[in-house]
C-alpha cells in the first residue's frame, strides 16, 4: 500500500516535490497545503488550507516552504503526529535544530529528516564520506555558478526590494560571492538595500554586489551546480554535480520521507540515515544491485 504524502507549499520546488511523488511506485500525494489556493485541485490534487480539513491522516509531510519558518513549522506537525521531512538550509543551524526537534519527533513517537536537499543533503553524504577515507583530510564545497532558491527567497524580503535573485558565484576552496539582481520598490537606495541585505546572516559572510535591475526574469534560471573536493596527502577525490536546483531537492525530499518512514523516531540529518533506506524497494534487493 502506498504511503500518503501532503507537501506544505507549492513554489518550485513544492510542484518538483508532486512531481516526484507522482513518479514513485510507494507514495500518493493526499493533499497539498497552501495559506491560499488559487484552485480547489493543482494537477489533480485537492488543496486545503490547514492539515485539519484532510479527510485521513497522511504519513508524513513534506514541508517545501522557507527555511527560516521551517524548524516551528515541522515541530507543529510533529505535534500533530505527522512524520516531516524539510530542506532547511541555513547550515549554522542545523545542528541545533536537530537537537530542538529530536526530543519532540521522540515524544511523538515521530521522526522528522532536516536539510534533506542537494547542500545539505546529498553533498552532505558525500562529505562524510570523504571524512570517512581520511578524517583529518582538508574538505571543500563550491557552489555555482546558479541562482540560490534560499538566498533569493530572503533577498526578496529584504526592505527595499520589490523582487530579487540571487545568484552564487564560486571563488574556490569552498568561498562564494553573491551577485543579487534587484528590482527595487521605491522605498530604499541601492546602498540602503545592500546595507539591509548584508546585515542578514544569509549574506553576512560572503562578499556581496547588488545590482539593480528593471526585471529580474531574465536571471532566474534554475540551474546550479556544486563541487566536494578532499586532498589529503595522496589521497584526493571529488564530486561533482550540476542541478536543476528545485527539482534535485524536491527529489532529495523524497527519497528522505522513504527513509523517515523506516527510521526510528528522533530527528535525522541525511549523514544519519542508511542510503538503502532512502531507496525504493526491498534491502536485499537493493543490496544485490549496488553492492
Amino acid at each position: 500500500m502506498r504511503k500518503k504524502v501532503i507537501i506544505v507549499g507549492l513554489g518550485n520546488t513544492g510542484r518538483y516535490t508532486l512531481k516526484a511523488v507522482k513518479e514513485s511506485g510507494d507514495f500518493e500525494c493526499i493533499g497539498i497545503i497552501r495559506r491560499a489556493a488559487e484552485a480547489e485541485f493543482y494537477d489533480g490534487v485537492r488543496q486545503y488550507t490547514s492539515v485539519e480539513e484532510l479527510p485521513v491522516r497522511p504519513d508524513v509531510a513534506i514541508l517545501c516552504i522557507p527555511s527560516k519558518s521551517m524548524p516551528e513549522t515541522a515541530e507543529r506537525y510533529l505535534k500533530k503526529g505527522i512524520n516531516t521531512v524539510d530542506s532547511f538550509d541555513i547550515h549554522g543551524d542545523i545542528a541545533k535544530t536537530v537537537e530542538k526537534l529530536g526530543p519532540v519527533a521522540a515524544k511523538f513517537d515521530k521522526t522528522a529528516v532536516i536539510s534533506a536537499g542537494w547542500d545539505p543533503g546529498s553533498d552532505s553524504i558525500i562529505r562524510a564520506v570523504f571524512k570517512a577515507l581520511h578524517p583529518s583530510a582538508q574538505i571543500y564545497t563550491s557552489f555555482g555558478p546558479g541562482m540560490s532558491m534560499g538566498h533569493s527567497v530572503v533577498a526578496r524580503s529584504i526592505k527595499g526590494v520589490a523582487d530579487a535573485i540571487s545568484i552564487t558565484l564560486p571563488l574556490g576552496l569552498g568561498k562564494h560571492k553573491r551577485l543579487v539582481y534587484v528590482k527595487p520598490d521605491g522605498s530604499q537606495t541601492k546602498e540602503e538595500i545592500y546595507k539591509n541585505m548584508k546585515a542578514d546572516d544569509y549574506f553576512a559572510h560572503d562578499p556581496l554586489e547588488i545590482e539593480i535591475v528593471e526585471d529580474v526574469t531574465p536571471y532566474k534560471k534554475p540551474g546550479h551546480g556544486g563541487l566536494v573536493e578532499m586532498a589529503q596527502g595522496e589521497t584526493k577525490a571529488e564530486f561533482k554535480m550540476t542541478v536543476n536546483n528545485p527539482e534535485t531537492t524536491a527529489r532529495v525530499m523524497v527519497a528522505a520521507a522513504r527513509a523517515a518512514l523506516r527510521m526510528p523516531p528522533g530527528a535525522y540529518t541525511l549523514i544519519d540515515l542508511p542510503p538503502v533506506k532512502m531507496i525504493e524497494g526491498e534491502r536485499i534487493a537493493n543490496i544485490k544491485k549496488l553492492v
